[in-house]
């Protein structure tokens, strides 16, 4: 059902996205990259995180790691990932397949700074085998994001 939310999520938003389905799995960025015949930092992964008792998604370049100090200077405390139990319920997509898009419940969106190093950037779409190609700046328009800079080592963005 989470690839049937993304779905429709971009047919009432932006149907000019075509959601990318393949045949093997892209539930890694190593997987992703490889795929999709790009870099791992093009590969937007989406972290989900609780803070206090809000969960939050965080997208990052698929190179980049978070940085806790700087994560918990924009948060203003610390942040714990969510268990694979958690992440379904609060997303419902599957680890692997956790986007942005078409959410089970309404979160906050924060999408790193590194992203904008892109013109492109392909985040899952509800499912371990499906991507969507977006401009960063599409993307944190569509989901309300709020602009951070969280991740180690960030190369700076364009």
């Amino acid at each position: 059902m989470s690839l049937e939310s993304v779905r429709h999520y971009f047919a009432e938003r932006a149907p000019e996205i075509a959601i990318i389905e393949l045949n093997q799995s892209t539930a890694t960025v190593a997987l992703a990259a490889k795929a999709h015949g790009v870099a791992p930092g093009q590969i937007a992964k989406t972290l989900s995180l609780k803070v206090k008792n809000q969960v939050i998604l965080i997208v990052t370049g698929g190179d980049l790691r978070l940085d806790n100090r700087k994560l918990k200077e924009t948060l203003g405390t610390k942040a714990r990932m969510l268990t694979t139990d958690e992440v379904l319920n609060w997303t419902g997509h599957p680890p692997g397949g956790v986007c942005p898009f078409g959410l089970e419940h309404p979160l906050p969106v924060y999408c790193d700074i590194s992203l904008r190093r892109f013109a492109e950037v392909l985040p899952a779409a509800g499912s371990i085998h499906s991507a969507v190609r977006i401009s960063p700046e599409k993307m944190a328009e569509l989901t309300d994001a709020v602009w951070v800079d969280v991740c180690q080592n960030a190369p700076p963005s364009a």
